[in-house]
């Protein structure tokens, strides 16, 4: 069986110079890589077999270009750099900030680190585990802390100043580092602030999350005097001759840049009028489309995900059978038993239950379908709207979902959402009443426990009933204990006391 190796480049702010991308493109075809993907936090995946990998990975040394091969222990920086000038402009938060601050980092993160303006929806806000956002002071950001494997988010008791993200970073990396079951915001400011002052600025407002719209980032678009491009690939797979090119005429019409997205699409800023033949004449080489339909665009896979992606591709065929609007709404899909739900951008979640069974039927892939509240992306609170749902069934619940959706936006004044409650929603026409069972679920990841199918990750057997569990067991995804699951109703999700 032929074996891949990923080797992940980070690309701090999505900012890739173009010299570089053509020389790694060079060393990829010279290695016989032909393919490039990039990631949700705006990263190089190359993806190598085993009669290449040691040789890329030699070219990449002599190089000087710090890479991590089948591992993901640093993660990148992400930013909202890309969104500047193109789909918004803020009002102090500019190129130079970025690059000034991103500058400063004379250390490699490993936790997820987000950098974004307030003022745009493009670039997702709480996905880090540390997220700072430009608040209505110039150069202070308002910083709030996700404690890794929760839900939990604290708010930083103070504005930080730009020069300080770098320094202040390092500090909660440290002290979170040390203390890995702390969950308490207030004991992980005063760690923070003991080892070091900081030059503050009072929350005298409380941050506003913008309305999510997702702007259309892909084909040739106006902006000034300039054009620029967006590219995206259905299969997230870029060829290599393709990056290679694109780079070389960069460099030949003075475009010092590219950018990658979250959305794992890539952006070129400042294309002269004058030279848009020539980027014309490069897609069409490549036979590249940059004429998706929008209920394409609107979704995050996990990283190097081919049964996700297959999974996108299924859900939108039913999409587009039953001509379903998804303007407005984004779609995440978690296939993935130890990749975290958290880190993943999407007002609507199909998650796999990562549960087995011997039985034939019992066994089939099935999936939960969340949703965020309000429908906004960004919020990080989720409501469980189906469980345990088989793949044949996915496109009638998420259609449902969709017309909900826009039933709330055109009733804004009625919007009561609470955590875990089910709403009215008219049933696909095939789903037959039956009693509500309950399941477990829980409360930092979402991970169901359903006795129907056990939990093969912990070798417990089908059939075993929740209370029967040992006391040492952990959830199979985020390792929180036993007494961390809550008694839900499969079809309601409303939490049982």
């Amino acid at each position: 069986m032929r074996k891949y190796h990923h080797i992940k480049i980070n690309l701090p702010g999505g900012i890739m110079a173009a010299g570089d991308l053509h020389t790694w493109m060079e060393a990829a075809e010279r290695c016989g890589v032909d393919q490039v993907q990039f990631g949700n936090r705006q990263q190089l995946y190359f993806v190598a077999d085993s009669s290449n990998e040691k040789e890329f990975r030699k070219e990449l040394d002599q190089l000087g270009v710090f890479y991590e091969a089948n591992h993901d222990d640093y993660a990148n920086i992400l930013t909202s750099y890309v969104a500047e000038d193109v789909f918004q402009n803020g009002n102090w938060l500019s190129e130079g900030v970025y690059k000034d601050i991103l500058g400063m980092f004379d250390y490699r993160p490993k936790m997820k680190l987000n950098l974004v303006d307030a003022n745009q929806s493009f670039i997702p806000f709480f996905t880090g585990n540390i997220n700072f956002i430009s608040s209505p002071v110039n150069n202070y950001w308002y910083l709030y802390v996700r404690f890794p494997k929760t839900t939990v988010i604290y708010c930083w008791k103070g504005l930080i100043y730009s020069d300080d993200i770098p320094r202040i970073t390092w500090l909660l990396e440290e002290a979170m580092a040390a203390n890995p079951t702390l969950t308490d915001g207030d004991a992980l400011y005063e760690m923070v602030h003991n080892k070091q002052l900081f030059v503050t600025q009072p929350v005298t407002s409380e941050l506003a999350i913008p309305k999510f719209a997702l702007p259309y980032y892909e084909g040739f678009n106006r902006y000034g005097e300039k054009t620029w491009l967006g590219i995206y690939r259905r299969d997230e797979c870029f060829p290599v001759s393709f990056l290679k090119d694109i780079a070389s005429l960069c460099l030949k019409t003075k475009v010092g840049q590219l950018y990658v997205t979250p959305w794992k699409s890539l952006i070129v800023k400042g294309i002269a009028q004058n030279d848009r033949t020539a980027w014309e004449y490069v897609l069409n080489t490549y036979r590249i489309n940059v004429h998706h339909a929008a209920n394409e665009l609107n979704w995050q896979i996990e990283d190097l995900s081919e049964e996700g992606l297959n999974l996108k591709r299924y859900i939108i065929r039913q999409f587009d059978k039953d001509d379903v609007r998804t303007h407005g709404l984004s779609f995440a899909i978690k296939t993935k038993s130890k990749s975290g739900l958290f880190g993943l951008f999407g007002a609507v979640v199909i998650a796999k239950q990562q549960n087995a069974s011997r039985n034939k039927s019992a066994a089939m892939n099935r999936y939960d379908i969340m949703y965020t509240k309000d429908f906004n992306p960004n919020s990080r609170e989720y409501i469980l709207f189906r469980s345990a749902v088989q793949k044949e069934e996915l496109g009638a619940y998420l259609i449902s979902l969709c017309k909900y959706f826009y039933e709330l936006t055109t009733e804004a004044d009625k919007i009561l959402h609470n955590v875990y409650r089910q709403e009215v929603v008219q049933e696909p026409a095939t789903k037959t009443a039956m009693n509500v069972a309950v399941i477990h679920q829980c409360k930092h990841c979402f991970t169901v426990y359903d006795e129907q199918y056990g939990d093969s990750i912990n070798d417990i057997a089908p059939g075993t009933p929740f209370d029967q569990l040992p006391a040492t067991y952990q959830c199979p995804v985020c390792e929180s204990a036993k007494s961390e699951f809550k008694a839900v109703k499969a079809e309601g999700a409303k939490a049982i006391n």
